[in-house]
């Protein structure tokens, strides 16, 4: 299984089987994406709300490739109504996908759709394939409930922003990953794509490393093997 990071909160999973999941696939008009949406092929969509640099090429891309989405109840709703298929879920809720495991979190922001619609609560998603298991916190500032979601699930990839302003900025992000203890590594993400969210990753690495907790800073367009 392998894992690709775009820049921002957009990654990519890709199964040992060949699935393919995006999330958050903000492409077009992120300055620090090393690719271009055509780019990008996807069996599914995973969005944890509805803003634009989350929800970014995701409509184009599905068209395409006819994906399916997943997303919080209201948000599904949305995409079914610009005519694409969708599987609806919320907060605290999982499925058993064909290609794993799919449950969402709590996350403390926002959600409104690029054409202003509500689109439900903003989510984070803990994905479980072949026994490894990915938590991406979405857009969120810290939650003493992320301690609880370490206890519950045995989370070895936390994808968790650093760039302030609009999520946790790196201190808090630190502690964020002292409560849930991913046993492989923390990535940071959701930073350096505009001027407000300017942060040194570096720094969240030797801050989260000093805590025990591993950290893989992630180059723009990188992928690893999980």
């Amino acid at each position: 299984m392998k894992l690709q990071y775009f820049s921002h909160s957009a990654f990519k999973i890709t199964t040992d089987k060949g699935i393919r999941i995006l999330i958050d696939p903000f492409i077009t008009g992120n300055p620090t994406s090393p690719v271009k949406a055509d780019d990008i092929d996807a069996e599914f969509i995973i969005l944890t709300h509805g803003h634009g640099d989350h929800v970014g090429d995701a409509l184009d891309i599905a068209k395409r490739c006819n994906s399916t989405f997943i997303c919080v109840n209201e948000l599904a709703e949305w995409v079914k109504e610009k005519g694409h298929k969708a599987h609806n879920m919320h907060i605290g809720g999982s499925y058993n996908f064909e290609f794993g495991k799919v449950k969402f979190t709590i996350a403390h922001h926002g959600s409104l759709t690029p054409d202003n619609q509500y689109a439900g609560e903003p989510a984070g998603v803990i994905i479980t394939i072949d026994s490894k298991c990915v938590y991406h916190t979405g857009d969120t500032g810290l939650f003493y409930d992320m301690k609880l979601i370490g206890e519950l699930h045995p989370i070895d990839y936390m994808l968790l922003p650093i760039g302030d302003n609009f999520t946790m900025g790196i201190d808090d992000a630190v502690k964020a990953a002292d409560f849930v203890s991913p046993k492989i590594t923390a990535i940071p993400m959701h930073y350096n794509t505009f001027p407000v969210i300017q942060a040194d990753p570096e720094e969240f690495k030797r801050k989260v490393e000093a805590k025990g907790i591993g950290c893989k800073v992630m180059s723009f367009g990188e992928e690893i093997t999980l």
